[in-house]
């Protein structure tokens, strides 16, 4: 225990950014799930209205990739502190802005327009997010000890889940849906700004990483880190792209369509499908505990490998569990998706970094990371409830299957390449 111990403050600063990434990820998805429909996209469908409600959760991810490219091309050249500070004030001020928003009743075609910003700006930010975050971790981490520290900026995602589910699930209790819709939306974009505050306090207190340093001191960054990874390292970055897939798919399933889906047309009560899953997040935390003790035992491309096999499996039981209409079977349904993808989680945050060399780490990483988000997070929701409308619910974890054999390809990709210092 004695390195937590020694390191606690480093892996507080790469928790509560991830943290705070999937708590303003997950409360957008389901205000997106719940009300952004009707007071954002009027329709006379209700089936249109979620999905451009849909559409503009998936815009981040398409921002993502250029925050990525913009943040990483910082966070190689002048450090990973002040870019992860520069990175969190975006993203956190993007998500607290939304609170202020007018409804497509107060200002028309403004208000969809503002809101499609600043979830660019949300994704702009959380680009150059993980990667740092994975890089302040492992970066620190004692011989030995990468798993183990890699695995806390991915706990940060059950964190971040919990804290927005949770004040969800009080919102729901204490307001009827007309308050709801009217004004307790803005709650928890409000809320957000506390979270934010605290990574910045504890992120402002750190110093530059001990690898980092060590590079700059042997020579110079490079010039544009983007330009040297597309030239020496796009086989390997194409690699890590694919098995991000999993993760992605897996969790905007098992959480915003399993929501919407569950509460629209399957006539789940709300409340009861909230606290389902806010049970089933603790075994994302779990799979990301046995993930990161794994990895450092074996290695982190044995535990992903089985993760993403783990994936197909997955799908074929996704669906039918969800349709099930029995709270147990939902339950088990979601608490094993969601372990599943602690497992194919969890092993990213030494992975992702441990394929590319530390002068083009942090590009390398997030380019990867988030492109591959786009393939996995961006169109699962708009794919599930596509083919939903066509073979009924059983058929949504097809989308699960595809995406576990795209990650298993990535790692066949890089399964003799040595993982980098």
């Amino acid at each position: 225990m004695a390195p937590y111990r020694a390191h606690r403050r480093i892996l507080t600063a790469s928790l509560v950014g991830t943290a705070v990434e999937f708590y303003d990820f997950y409360i957008y998805g389901t205000a997106a799930a719940l009300v952004f429909g009707p007071l954002f996209f009027p329709s006379e469908s209700e089936s249109a209205q979620l999905m451009l409600s849909f559409m503009s959760f998936g815009l981040a991810f398409f921002a993502r990739p250029v925050g990525a490219v913009v943040f990483g091309h910082f966070g190689d050249r002048i450090g990973r502190k002040s870019t992860l500070v520069a990175s969190l004030m975006l993203m956190g001020g993007s998500t607290l802005l939304i609170a202020f928003l007018p409804t497509y009743a107060m200002a028309g075609w403004i208000a969809p327009l503002l809101l499609c910003i600043l979830r660019f700006g949300q994704g702009f930010g959380l680009g150059g997010e993980w990667g740092g975050a994975a890089l302040l971790a492992v970066e620190y981490a004692p011989p030995g000890w990468r798993g183990r520290f890699g695995m806390f900026p991915q706990l940060g995602a059950p964190v971040g889940f919990i804290a927005a589910n949770g004040l969800f699930l009080l919102l729901g209790l204490w307001l009827g849906d007309d308050d709801f819709a009217d004004w307790g939306w803005r709650i928890p974009f409000l809320v957000s700004a506390v979270l934010v505050g605290l990574g910045l306090w504890v992120r402002l207190k750190i110093r530059e990483t001990p690898a980092f340093a060590e590079a700059m001191e042997k020579e110079p960054p490079v010039g544009v880190p983007m330009g040297e990874l597309l030239r020496s390292h796009a086989l390997t970055t194409l690699a890590g792209t694919f098995a991000v897939v999993a993760c992605f798919a897996i969790f905007y399933l098992a959480t915003s369509f399993a929501l919407a889906h569950g509460t629209t047309a399957l006539g789940y009560p709300k409340e009861e499908f909230l606290l389902i899953q806010l049970g089933a997040i603790l075994f994302l935390a779990l799979g990301i505990v046995v993930a990161g003790y794994w990895s450092d035992g074996a290695s982190a491309q044995r535990v992903l490998g089985w993760g993403c096999a783990a994936t197909v499996l997955i799908g074929f039981v996704f669906g039918p569990s969800l349709a099930s209409g029995a709270w147990g079977i939902v339950a088990l349904g979601l608490s094993a998706s969601l372990f599943v993808m602690g497992l194919v989680y969890g092993p990213l945050g030494v992975w992702l970094p441990g394929l590319f060399p530390v002068r083009v780490r942090y590009t390398g990483a997030s380019v990867a990371f988030n492109v591959g988000g786009i393939i996995g997070g961006a169109g699962a929701p708009i794919a599930a409830q596509w083919l939903s409308d066509q073979g009924g619910t059983s058929f949504v974890g097809l989308y699960l299957g595809v995406a576990g054999f795209l990650s298993l390809l990535g790692l066949l990709l890089v399964r003799k390449r040595v993982v980098a210092a």
